[in-house]
């Protein structure tokens, strides 16, 4: 299971950039969900059997921000009491680990214990292949490589 963020939908994959050595923009975390979305789903793909899956597991009250200045602390401060206590956020993965509605599932993003649908770019094939194959590249191992 990976864990992946609603934050995906603002992701921009450059596929000659994936270490955001070029450019570099506060939207890398949301590239990189939306990566997260891509690798699982192209897992899934090549390994059926192993049934992966992705969640989103809301705005999660971690601690994030608590040693930030500035925007990040009003926002950790302002918004903390709204964000969704660990135990909530966790519940989409356990649900995938120990639920027999979940046992067949592969290739699925989960939110609050629901199939749900992603972006259209975190639906996208060909992209799922092409950064598995870059991936694969930057680590030094053939796409077709099998753990």
């Amino acid at each position: 299971m990976t864990t992946a963020s609603d934050a995906h939908k603002s992701g921009r994959l450059d596929l000659d950039d994936l270490q955001s050595e070029k450019s570099y923009s506060p939207r890398v975390y949301d590239t990189s969900k939306l990566c997260n979305i891509l690798f699982t789903r192209e897992l899934a793909r090549r390994a059926p059997e192993l049934h992966a899956n992705c969640f989103h597991p809301g705005v999660v009250r971690t601690g994030f921000a608590k040693n930030e200045t500035g925007i990040w602390k009003l926002v950790a401060t302002l918004d903390g009491p709204f964000f969704r206590s660990p135990e909530r956020g966790a519940r989409s993965l356990v649900w995938l680990a120990l639920s027999d509605d979940a046992a067949a599932l592969t290739g699925e993003y989960i939110e609050d214990e629901k199939v749900v649908a992603p972006s259209t770019r975190a639906q996208h094939d060909k992209l799922a292949r092409r950064l598995w194959e870059q991936s694969a590249r930057l680590v030094s191992l053939p796409a077709d490589a099998r753990a």
